[in-house]
């Protein structure tokens, strides 16, 4: 039904079975033609195209994402080449020659995990680490945690990479983390942005929410936001000339000025193809009215279908047992099983990659993903006979 709209990538890999698109999405037809637009802008704007790209493709860009996770203020949306630039700059805000306390969870993507790890090894910073198992009473620790100390930054995922369990309800969740800390609280969306229907209205001037194309979205590498909540006065020390859009004109000052809107938080330079890419794919999907709990219930259907073909195998390591969190309901778009050890995962993912079966793990972990260009009848796990 989707599969029109990936035909190159489907051509590209015919007879493989993608299961790895939480990592690497196939992209839709349509983000070539993106690609070769952003160089026809080029050659034919040169370096007028950042006029053109700030003052039309940018503005398109907040506004369809806004559209997508209810955000009440589109110029809060700020770009960057990768979340982690994102984080730094969140974490530059705060004066680390004074003492930092950071809570997050032990299931958060490498950059951030590898960036407070490193910022732990000076003294005067404290990270907390809560353990998202058991999953069942991981919100209740989570928020008893961020109430029991003056916390200034409060991190955590809406699905987390590891295993694909969900928040419950992230509403509910920031409000009662907002309502025992005033830390400033991040979420990373990157596993819920155009998987999850997602709704900031609500938590947007209370959250930075970061995501990006490279998943779900299907846009690829080089386009992450951050919603930034209304009003913030936030200075980051890590800071580039975009974030002087809107000052630029003001008189010459002793103080560095930074943007009223969301690119206060902005770099410098960037390559805005993955924007000209995500801008199609987004662009497409309204067109064709595909909207998130559309693709969310597209997903599940697929991922109930893949589970009673794997119980027909009664495959050893590979079965609803060795399933991480067995509640779908609340769940990513990616199932992930626990099979025995790093090295039998290792070993089970290689068997499956030479029957053209693509899948990805993480130690003990093989995780399977779903996606739009999937036909739940052409699922073939015959080889785990």
């Amino acid at each position: 039904m989707y599969q029109q709209f990936y035909q190159r990538f489907l051509q590209e890999n015919k007879g493989k079975q993608h299961f790895a698109c939480h990592s690497h999405h196939y992209w839709p037809d349509v983000t070539r033609e993106a690609m070769l637009e952003y160089w026809d802008d080029t050659a034919r704007l040169v370096d007028d195209k950042w006029h053109y790209i700030f003052g039309e493709k940018v503005p398109q860009a907040q506004q369809l994402i806004a559209d997508i996770l209810q955000l009440p203020q589109p110029e809060q949306l700020v770009f960057a080449p990768n979340t982690h630039e994102l984080v730094m700059r969140l974490l530059s805000c705060f004066d680390l020659r004074k003492p930092l306390r950071i809570l997050t969870t032990d299931s958060e993507f490498y950059s951030f995990t590898r960036q407070v790890k490193r910022l732990s090894e000076y003294d005067n910073v404290q990270v907390d680490i809560i353990p998202t198992q058991p999953f069942d009473s991981f919100e209740q620790r989570f928020v008893a945690a961020a109430a029991s100390q003056p916390y200034q930054l409060i991190f955590c995922s809406q699905v987390f990479f590891n295993s694909g369990v969900a928040l419950t309800d992230l509403t509910t969740f920031v409000l009662q983390l907002a309502a025992g800390s005033d830390a400033m609280i991040a979420i990373d969306g990157y596993h819920g942005f155009m998987a999850l229907p997602t709704d900031l209205s609500t938590i947007a001037e209370r959250i930075f929410y970061l995501s990006g194309s490279y998943k779900y979205a299907q846009g690829g590498e080089g386009c992450c936001f951050m919603s930034v909540p209304l009003g913030n006065s936030d200075r980051p020390l890590y800071t580039g000339w975009f974030a002087e859009f809107g000052t630029l004109a003001a008189e010459k000052s002793s103080t560095v000025l930074y943007s009223e809107d969301g690119y206060r938080f902005a770099g410098a330079t960037m390559d805005f193809t993955a924007l000209y890419r995500l801008n199609a794919v987004l662009r497409l999907f309204k067109q064709q009215g595909i909207s998130v709990g559309r693709i969310h219930q597209y997903v599940q259907q697929l991922q109930q279908a893949f589970l009673t073909k794997l119980a027909s195998l009664n495959h050893p390591q590979l079965n609803v047992d060795k399933l991480l969190s067995k509640d779908l309901s609340c769940h990513g778009h990616f199932l992930t099983f626990r099979c025995g050890s790093a090295a039998e995962v290792a070993d089970l993912a290689k068997t499956l990659k030479l029957s053209g079966i693509e899948t990805d793990y993480r130690g003990d972990r093989l995780r399977f993903g779903f996606a739009l260009y999937h036909n739940s009848d052409e699922y073939d796990l015959s080889c785990l006979r």
